[in-house]
């Protein structure tokens, strides 16, 4: 047997030993198990690094396709001035979010949370839709991503779900900070523990999990809302009782925690990672439509779902039988089954069992 990166694996391998969560000891997965993309999937969702594996790996099969009737929405998109934009002013915010956000937690420098959301809104403004931004954040996703860069686009991402749910103003203004600020807990966790890209230990594991608690601390006297400083502290609380560090349960958890855990778990899922590539995004919506329902609140989990894929609509898709077509109908009972327009036929995912959405390209 050999133990495999969750990044490495591939449809066909066979799990050497039984799958536990970190948080519970729940097994996932049986030894034995043949695994398919949706199960490689189901890993990450649970953000486990590494497997064992038994040996003879299958090797991957090719699935792209020479076929190239013009550019894709994506490639168009990467090319387009206002992508190019996006990615200086995202970056430059950034850069500026690390410098700012290490000055107040090493006591050097106050709060100043305009200075700080100034940057944040100007890539919400700019007559910028939710679907512009969706598409902007995916187009940047083979970066493998800081916990700087994390936090901003769970901000963003808060930002949309909050507007979705028909908040106020001032409730979407402070989900927005909860998301910009929800990992600051991570910055005091020693960085070769948070980039480790083989198996953490229990011990490890363990300091990762002490990261609500320190952001919550390092927040307690910093001039910002409550429930700014809780979000830090429950965005891994879930409302069956399964999360960190409280064991907290859904009327126990609050509401802005409860929007950044969706934003926090779907931006982690769809991102690079030192341990893995980005998962598709109707993958990651598969895995909350299976298992979300029971750990996040069912308001904000429907919305964030039925809204997040309509976003996608026109978008180019490979499927994981090789065909590339363009989404073209959002299915509302099986949203991660929309059907595909494929040359001059249509294929309707929620009939077509085994075929889905590999990749957005």
């Amino acid at each position: 047997m050999k133990r495999v990166l969750t990044k490495k694996l591939l449809p066909g391998m066979k799990l050497g030993k039984d799958v536990l969560t970190y948080d519970t000891g729940t097994r996932l997965l049986e030894k034995g198990t043949v695994l398919s993309e949706k199960d490689i999937a189901r890993l990450a969702f649970y953000s486990i690094i590494d497997v064992l594996i038994e040996d003879a790996p299958v090797t991957s099969q090719a699935t792209s396709s020479t076929t190239d009737t013009g550019l894709t929405y994506s490639e168009r998109l990467k090319q387009s001035q206002e992508f190019k934009e996006f990615k200086h002013d995202f970056e430059e915010c950034a850069t500026k979010y690390e410098h700012k956000v290490q000055d107040i937690i090493k006591g050097n420098d106050d709060l100043d949370l305009d200075e700080m959301m100034t940057p944040i809104y100007s890539l919400l403004g700019q007559g910028r839709t939710a679907s512009n931004i969706f598409d902007m954040l995916h187009s940047l996703r083979l970066y493998d991503d800081a916990t700087y860069t994390h936090c901003i686009n769970v901000a963003l991402i808060t930002n949309i779900l909050a507007q979705w749910l028909r908040w106020s103003e001032s409730e979407i203004e402070i989900a927005t900070q909860a998301g910009l600020f929800h990992d600051i807990g991570k910055l005091l966790i020693p960085e070769p523990i948070i980039t480790k890209p083989g198996h953490l230990s229990d011990s490890e594991y363990a300091i990762i999990k002490t990261h609500p608690q320190k952001g919550y601390e390092a927040m307690k006297s910093l001039s910002i809302s409550n429930h700014v400083k809780n979000a830090a502290l429950m965005h891994h609380e879930r409302c069956d009782g399964g999360g960190y560090p409280l064991k907290l349960r859904g009327p126990q958890i609050d509401k802005f925690a409860k929007a950044v855990a969706i934003a926090d778990v779907y931006d982690a899922m769809t991102s690079a990672r030192c341990y893995r590539g980005p998962l598709c995004p109707f993958i990651a919506i598969s895995m909350f439509e299976d298992e979300g329902f029971q750990k996040y609140d069912p308001e904000m989990i429907i919305a964030f779902l039925h809204n997040i894929v309509n976003t996608y609509l026109r978008n180019t898709v490979r499927l994981n039988t090789g065909e590339i077509g363009e989404i073209i109908f959002i299915n509302n009972t099986y949203l991660s089954r929309p059907t595909i327009k494929v040359g001059n036929d249509y294929i309707d995912l929620s009939k077509c069992p085994g075929v889905y959405i590999q990749e957005i390209i």
